[in-house]
Parts: structure tokens; sequence; C-alpha cells
């Protein structure tokens, strides 16, 4: 017995489905047995609670993921949630390459599902990243459009030695000095420097 209707919109998607078909279905009735909406969002099965995004399916090339928006909140006592990315703060999956791996996993999924809806109806935020995410000047980025050699030797540099120039560059108040500033730097880039290096 589900909770809630299937919509047809996620009906569609899953006809046009290639890849992953049994395993997004598995998973779908899973979900469907839990207190979530299902919609369509990003073109994928979404579900929700009052509004607010808790999961979402989603097919890869190898794997089938099921996210959690605020994952990294969730308690994982079978070390199963993987961040995706070091950038991303707050989702979280779950990947899967076979029906089998979901219907054994069904109710760790349902316990993660009700964790994530407790933590929504407290209104529990991921904390956010020490780090800003750096902004990369216009200047530069027309300078890298121009020569795309340098967005190559500057996507090669450590973190902290492009973070470096970033803060450097914007620091500029007009848009001629990150000009000059960034002329003047580019030599050092191209040989993989940082500011300070000789």
């Amino acid at each position: 017995m589900t909770y809630h209707e299937a919509n047809p919109k996620v009906d569609e998607f899953l006809g046009k489905a290639d890849k992953w078909i049994f395993e997004m279905e598995k998973l779908r009735m899973i979900l469907l047995d839990c207190p979530l909406d299902e919609e369509l969002k990003w073109g994928k099965p979404c579900y929700t609670s009052q509004g607010k995004n808790i999961c979402i399916i989603q097919p890869f090339k190898a794997y089938v993921a099921l996210m959690f928006f605020k994952g990294a909140l969730l308690p994982d006592p079978h070390g199963v949630l993987i961040q995706m990315t070091e950038n991303v703060q707050a989702a979280r999956q779950i990947r899967f390459t076979g029906v089998q791996e979901i219907t054994e996993a069904e109710e760790m999924l349902k316990a993660f599902v009700h964790a994530a809806l407790e933590i929504e109806k407290a209104g529990t935020a991921v904390p956010a990243a020490k780090d800003k995410p750096l902004v990369i000047p216009e200047e530069l980025q027309q300078k890298f459009a121009d020569m795309p050699a340098l967005q190559t030797a500057f996507e090669a540099l450590t973190p902290g030695r492009q973070r470096a120039y970033v803060l450097y560059f914007n620091g500029a108040k007009q848009a001629k000095t990150r000009v000059s500033r960034i002329e003047k730097y580019v030599p050092h880039i191209l040989d993989g420097k940082g500011m300070n290096d000789n």
C-alpha cells in the first residue's frame, strides 16, 4: 500500500528511459511507500515533503543513484552515503548497479527518508563551507577565452595559488587595474608559478 500516488510525469520519464529502468522502478516503489510527494524536477523523479526537496533519483552511465539533498546531515552508520565531489556541501548519494542491491537496502533507504524528513521538519540547514567559492573576475575570464593555454595553466595550479591570484586580481577596484595585474602575472601562471614564486 503506497502513501502517495504515482505522478504521471514520472511514468512518462520511466517510459522513455533506456537504462536502469528496473532499478529506478524499484527505488520509486520504495519512495512511494514513504510519506513523500512524487514530482519531476530537473527532468528526474524527485521526492518532496511540503514543497521541500528530500531526495531525487539520478541515472548515470555507470550506476543509478538516490541523492538526498541534505545527506550531509544524515546519520550514516553503514557508511554508504557518497559526497559526489569536494565542492558538494549538502547532498549525498547512494549508488546502485542492480535491483537486488536496492531490494536488500530497502529498510535502510526508508530509515534515511524518515531521518531526512525529521531534519527538514526541524528546519536544520547544512552549515556553509568555510571557503567561499572562487569568483573569477570577468577580465580573467576574458583572458582565458583569448588564451585557452592560460586557463589550462591556471586550473593546474594548487587551490591556494589560484585563490591568491584571484584575491589579488579582485582586490583592484577598477577594471583597467585588474587587466594590468592579470597581464603582469600571465608569464608566472603559464610557468605554473604562484604569485610569490621566483
